[in-house]
């Protein structure tokens, strides 16, 4: 609870003031049954006419007016209270997803994260909104009830306690069984949303395949196993309500009938039954709001339970041992140091291996290799994308865990093999490189990434609204602005994972050239898969299955590495075919 304290201490206020107004109103919801019996057996019994039934009726009227107040104002401060306390909750949670390293994001999937943010946080927020508004004001009626029966006739107020322990193990069974299928439907809940984010961002692949039948049929089984997961849960708090009211049926019929006995016996007055019977009905309902408090807590104990693995992950890359926080990268000089890395810790085979290499700052290099080389992994290491699991990765002769994450990654630009833009304009997206860029900066450097030519002739040029993920821009304009928003950053360090790879070679050869010219100072790094593309580096690595097995100028590997020299023969030979 000392985690969530923080949540509660800003409106602690209306956490305090909400509760005690629902007192108010249920002192007025006690005191109605007497004063109706004032009525009856004074007012029209005694004879004290219509004089004291007026006076008493304006009472209750003033007692209504009084439980509205409390009652209004008890629901708008729990409203207040419960909807602060998700508002601050959900930034919480946001601001730790931001955090996430790529390994901690790869432990959920989009959908499961999505369903924390907004489905269970919200049902928390319900909760609180119900414990605010019920939980002072359901065992204060319980307790006032109770005290009004037995002040008026406590033999018969036996009837009710032998009830209650009753109610109360039916309420624990029911919620005992709740608890594991409110947690299973929260986790279907996931796999529906996941099935849907999945659809609605690749609805293009889906078209273009005509998988439309297949994605309905695979939409329509997660929607039928929620529905399913959901019946199952709810179905035993259907089962709590017939149990309530049968009980709360019985109760008053016992009541009544002992009750009846007595007024034929002369012992107990009409309106006192009357005010009796009430009063029962406040005791059992009562019971009820528990019941539901206790129900719904299921769920929400589910909800929370999520929340919590969010806020409680271990974040596995941070930099609160950095050494030197504040120390910007001013060269650009890199230095794998024995370097040992995989994805996964209890693999016995290494992504990366023995990778020892230094490039020097403004130096360009390009990297290649058959697919799963690890060629990505190797650049994902310099910005602390992943971090190292033998050996050191340097920048500048310094650690990269030594840096602040912000100064290390914003000396590095990444544009990344899946290149994503964000709904806005394009002028918009670029300037996540540099949000203050003036529009010549952006121009100029849209045009080193050979994008200002596409971008004038749209009728809207730079103001021109990009759908999510850049659906309306094709492969190659895509990348082209990813490395304009990256040129953008102005980095020491400049890495392009396959980030021209559908975009045609004349283009991608003026980018290099506009690279050769303007980032003569920056260090540059070039994963391809065409050869072309890094034929004229100062230096080419070779990697193969997570080894360095070549280094040096393109006429130098063709010498001395096989593995480049058959990825040459074989670009070659399919050129001549083409």
């Amino acid at each position: 609870m000392k985690r969530y304290w923080k949540y509660v201490k800003p409106y602690l206020s209306s956490f305090i003031i909400g509760p005690i107004l629902m007192i108010v109103e249920v002192i007025g919801e006690v005191m109605m049954p007497y004063l109706l019996s004032n009525i009856i057996d004074k007012g029209v019994d005694d004879g004290r006419g219509v004089t004291f039934i007026i006076a008493m009726g304006i009472t209750m009227i003033f007692t209504a007016l009084f439980m509205m107040t409390g009652g209004v104002g008890g629901a708008w401060f729990a409203i207040k209270a419960s909807s602060g306390f998700a508002n601050d909750l959900r930034k919480d949670m946001f601001r730790q997803i931001q955090k996430f390293s790529f390994k901690n994001i790869d432990q959920y999937n989009t959908g499961s994260l999505i369903t924390r943010l907004t489905n269970d946080v919200t049902q928390v927020q319900n909760m609180i909104q119900m414990l605010l508004r019920m939980a002072l004001r359901a065992p204060g009626m319980l307790i006032g009830a109770l005290i009004m029966a037995f002040a008026m006739n406590p033999k018969l107020a036996l009837v009710i306690l032998c009830v209650m322990p009753l109610l109360a193990t039916a309420i624990f069974i029911i919620m005992k069984t709740a608890f594991p299928r409110f947690t299973a439907m929260q986790k279907k809940l996931d796999a529906l949303n996941t099935t849907t984010q999945e659809n609605l961002t690749n609805i293009r692949v889906v078209k273009s395949f005509v998988r439309e039948r297949h994605e309905e049929d695979k939409f329509r089984k997660a929607n039928t196993d929620l529905k399913e997961s959901a019946l199952r849960a709810v179905n035993v708090v259907i089962f709590a309500m017939p149990v309530m009211f049968f009980a709360m049926n019985i109760t008053t019929l016992a009541v009544v009938w002992f009750g009846g006995n007595q007024i034929i016996a002369g012992s107990m007055t009409t309106g006192t039954l009357s005010a009796f019977v009430n009063y029962v009905v406040q005791i059992l309902i009562s019971l009820m709001m528990v019941s539901i408090i206790i129900l719904n807590s299921s769920r929400t104990l589910a909800s929370l339970k999520r929340i919590d693995e969010v806020l409680r992950t271990e974040i596995d890359l941070t930099d609160d041992d950095a050494m030197n926080k504040g120390v910007t990268v001013r060269h650009g000089k890199i230095e794998f140091r024995d370097v040992y890395f995989k994805y996964y810790k209890n693999n016995e085979k290494w992504v990366l291996e023995n990778i020892n290499l230094v490039i020097n700052p403004g130096e360009t290099v390009g990297i290649i290799g058959s697919t799963g080389s690890g060629k990505s992994s190797l650049v994902q290491l310099i910005p602390r994308l992943y971090d190292a699991d033998r050996g050191e990765v340097l920048v500048d002769d310094v650690n990269v865990r030594d840096y602040s994450l912000h100064d290390l990654r914003n000396g590095v630009g990444i544009v990344l093999q899946k290149n994503v833009l964000f709904s806005g304009t394009i002028r918009e997206n670029l300037k996540w490189g540099n949000k203050d860029a003036s529009d010549e900066e952006i121009y100029k450097w849209a045009e080193s990434a050979q994008a200002h030519g596409f971008i004038s002739s749209f009728p809207e040029g730079y103001e021109t609204g990009l759908g999510q993920g850049g659906v309306n821009v094709s492969g190659g304009q895509k990348q082209r602005l990813c490395i304009a928003r990256t040129l953008l950053k102005r980095p020491k360090i400049l890495i392009l994972d396959d980030s021209t790879s559908a975009v045609d070679t004349a283009t991608e050869a003026k980018i290099r050239e506009s690279f050769r010219s303007e980032l003569e100072g920056t260090t540059k790094i070039i994963i391809a898969q065409r050869i072309s593309s890094v034929i004229d580096a100062d230096r080419i690595i070779v990697l193969d299955d997570g080894k360095i097995v070549g280094m040096g100028t393109h006429v130098e590997l063709m010498q001395n590495c096989e593995t480049y020299s058959e990825i040459y023969y074989s670009q070659m030979d399919k050129k001549e075919t083409a």
